[in-house]
């Protein structure tokens, strides 16, 4: 899912990945409001913003950029996990534990993408995206007999509440144990959808 680079030379796409770089640690320190291209040109060492502009149209240009980078690294993350579950209660477990991981693992990457969302002029399309992989998810896990009777709309907005809530949560509190919290949830949600 990472953006075309076709026409682009080496050093070209080496200054784009380190402008992105840049932004990403910039949101996650300060958040998405005070991610100026003044400080994620100081934070990328360029001696202007000029060299952003050359790149990027604008911010929202680059926050589409920093969204495919953040949301990659998530997904390459999380999918060999994913990949390897069999059936859709242990794929469900997979996708919730490996998550609460990811925290420990990225976390630039994860408190950049939860400011983006929160903060952003428009809702990225992943918000949307997620709501309905999780949904679909439940209901074809409900018509295989793996997941009980519930609304799967409805179950789809707990766990994605649920999950935010944690991330937040282990962000916030750095000392928190990812894998132990990401069991938690993991186990929390079974019970709820259990046959």
């Amino acid at each position: 899912m990472r953006a075309n680079t076709r026409g682009r030379t080496f050093t070209e796409s080496a200054r784009r990945a380190q402008i992105v770089a840049a932004a990403i640690a910039v949101i996650a320190e300060h958040g998405y409001a005070a991610a100026s291209f003044t400080r994620i040109a100081k934070h990328a060492g360029l001696s202007s913003t000029g060299m952003i502009s050359y790149h990027f149209a604008n911010k929202d240009d680059l926050i589409r950029e920093v969204l495919i980078e953040t949301t990659t690294v998530a997904a390459d993350y999380m999918r060999p996990r994913m990949d390897a579950a069999t059936g859709y209660a242990a794929k469900l477990r997979a996708r919730l534990e490996s998550n609460m991981e990811l925290v420990r693992a990225h976390p630039d990457h994860v408190r950049a993408l939860i400011e983006i969302a929160l903060n952003a002029p428009k809702t990225p399309d992943f918000v949307d995206e997620r709501f309905t992989l999780f949904a679909t998810h439940l209901r074809e896990g409900q018509q295989a007999g793996e997941f009980g009777p519930f609304h799967p709309e409805a179950m789809a907005v707990a766990i994605i509440g649920a999950i935010d809530a944690t991330v937040r949560g282990l962000i916030t509190f750095p000392d928190l144990d990812a894998t132990q919290f990401g069991r938690e949830l993991a186990d929390t949600f079974e019970r709820a959808t259990r046959p």
